[in-house]
């Protein structure tokens, strides 16, 4: 294997310019790591060291996220997102990859995995809500006109759900994340995983699929019931896997422990 670094790159795309970040050898088994709402390719830089030895590691910002481009008039539903990962991996030159999700990033996983089945190899969810009875409500009401006005206090209130790890302070860089979005594009994006959620839950969606899956949960999470995580059980052979005092966000709350999950799975995904 040839070692590389750290390359970021900007993808044209026809609905809008995805940015992207790789890590790890380039002839190495690819993994592509999906984020959640309201965040970025950069929630996993804790993890990426990790699995960076051993794989190509392929991040995306998803559109309406990141540096990517947030377009007024841009389909934020699911099946586009997971079709536009599919897209980045094809003009990668990826023919085949093991893909993780965290939370929204999981369903946006799974919808790839319905799309182009012979490209994803296997999945892997962190913390993603198998279906809408297992959503924790949330007190967060804001508006258009207050939107810009939000201070950096009043958005690490709101994501505080995402993080249950006693003493974990929430980097400035996810504060950042959610300021750069826009309103259109975080409450459609919101909007979207809802529909996706209530149109067919994602157990039922895997099952049919027949790829390998391993599902990591914090034990604490304050967004999804933790409990919810054995739902994914009727999907055969699937991996549930909880960890103990961690919550919403495993990968940032916990990397070590995150990756001592994911590495040997990917090993097998191989």
């Amino acid at each position: 294997m040839t070692d590389e670094t750290t390359q970021e790159s900007a993808l044209s795309l026809a609905d809008g310019t995805l940015h992207i970040r790789q890590d790890g050898p380039r002839d190495a088994p690819a993994v592509l790591l999906v984020h959640g709402s309201a965040s970025s390719a950069r929630s996993w830089d804790p993890l990426v060291p990790m699995l960076a030895e051993t794989h190509r590691v392929i991040r995306l910002d998803l559109l309406g996220h990141g540096r990517s481009a947030k377009p007024g008039d841009a389909r934020y539903e699911i099946p586009d997102q997971g079709r536009r990962a599919g897209e980045v991996l094809d003009l990668l030159g990826v023919r085949s990859a093991v893909v993780v999700g965290h939370s929204t990033g999981g369903s946006v996983a799974t919808a790839l995995a319905e799309q182009r089945p012979g490209l994803v190899t296997a999945l892997a969810l962190i913390n993603t809500g198998p279906c809408l009875d297992a959503f924790i409500a949330q007190e967060f009401a804001i508006g258009p006109a207050q939107w810009p006005e939000l201070t950096d206090e009043q958005i690490r209130q709101a994501m505080r759900p995402a993080f249950s790890r006693p003493g974990f302070v929430i980097p400035q860089q996810l504060v950042d994340d959610v300021r750069g979005m826009t309103y259109h594009a975080f409450t459609a994006t919101f909007q979207a995983s809802s529909g996706y959620l209530a149109q067919r839950p994602l157990p039922d969606r895997l099952k049919s699929l027949g790829k390998p899956l391993l599902v990591i949960f914090g034990e604490e999470d304050r967004r999804w019931r933790s409990s919810s995580a054995a739902d994914y059980r009727v999907v055969a052979g699937a991996r549930v896997e909880l960890l103990s005092g961690v919550g919403h966000s495993p990968m940032l709350e916990d990397p070590p422990r995150t990756a001592e999950l994911l590495l040997p799975f990917l090993a097998r995904a191989e």
